[in-house]
């Protein structure tokens, strides 16, 4: 091995900037604040958070509840309810806990509708309107439910 060429002891830079042995860029020692390392305050905000700025801009951005069922809905399902007929075709009042066991659902969701809590969901209203046979949407609220469309 008399004749080998051994290159241990140089570097090779690849890039613009030379890194020596510290890690920093041209020779600087690694931990010593460099020239792009300053930190900049012209763009921070001092004192901190400005809740009457925060609290405008929630009222403006206000939204509104959702939709709820209307007066008149609660009171025609409330009607229906109470003057439901079988399928012998006595009469037979149903209570909310009956209607919610047709609808599979809970009570307390039959008794949101009657008492204008509920978001309307058309899946609910569409089998209560065929439960109760009265119509529960569109513009015709409380009129008896037609049968199939004819073609």
């Amino acid at each position: 091995m008399a004749g080998s060429i051994t290159d241990w002891d140089s570097q090779t830079i690849i890039g613009n900037k030379a890194r020596g042995p510290g890690g920093g860029g041209a020779g600087i020692p690694a931990g010593r604040p460099q020239q792009g390392d300053r930190k900049s305050t012209a763009n921070k905000v001092v004192g901190g958070v400005d809740h009457a700025k925060i609290a405008k801009l929630d009222r403006e951005n206000e939204v509104a509840p959702p939709p709820t069922v209307s007066l008149e809905l609660g009171k025609v399902i409330q009607k229906a309810r109470q003057g439901y007929v079988d399928s012998a075709g006595q009469p037979k009042p149903l209570s909310q806990g009956d209607l919610a066991k047709m609808l599979n659902l809970k009570s307390t969701i039959v008794q949101e509708y009657e008492n204008m809590k509920a978001k309307p969901d058309p899946a609910v209203l569409g089998k209560m309107e065929r439960i109760l046979k009265v119509k529960l949407r569109g513009s015709n609220i409380g009129q008896p439910l037609g049968g199939p469309k004819k073609k």
